[in-house]
């Protein structure tokens, strides 16, 4: 989400996947870049003011001083954005179950009413033995 460029108040959102343009992707890294670096400054001249004052407070801003621009070069070079991923246009279809195989079970009581019927039994009756 950001706010329209010429002063209006009205907020524009993002409803694509699209990444930003190159442009603003430009514009806020040398935004990062120019804050590490003004705060890296600042700490370089806390450490020559504080030297004969607060020795450790001195040491830990030169620290900070020496180390910020590493950071801030490796921030400002990082690369584009990733683009937000997207749900998948491909729907998911859940396979049918399968049929499962007859049982030794419930095969022999099949073939049992099966021959049952082949005799000119009644349905229901003991078979004869």
């Amino acid at each position: 989400m950001r706010k329209l460029r010429d002063g209006g108040d009205a907020q524009v959102f993002r409803i694509t996947g699209a990444r930003q343009s190159l442009q603003d992707d430009v514009r806020g890294r040398q935004r990062r870049y120019v804050i590490s670096m003004s705060v890296r400054t600042v700490s370089v001249i806390l450490a020559a003011v504080l030297w004969n004052v607060e020795r450790h407070v001195a040491v830990v801003a030169l620290v900070l001083g020496a180390v910020l621009p590493y950071i801030a070069v490796v921030i400002a070079n990082a690369g584009r954005e990733n683009a937000p991923s997207l749900p998948s246009t491909f729907v998911s279809v859940t396979p049918p179950p399968m049929i499962a195989p007859p049982s030794a079970a419930t095969g022999a009581e099949d073939a049992a009413k099966g021959a049952a019927d082949d005799s000119g039994a009644k349905p229901g009756a003991e078979p004869r033995g």
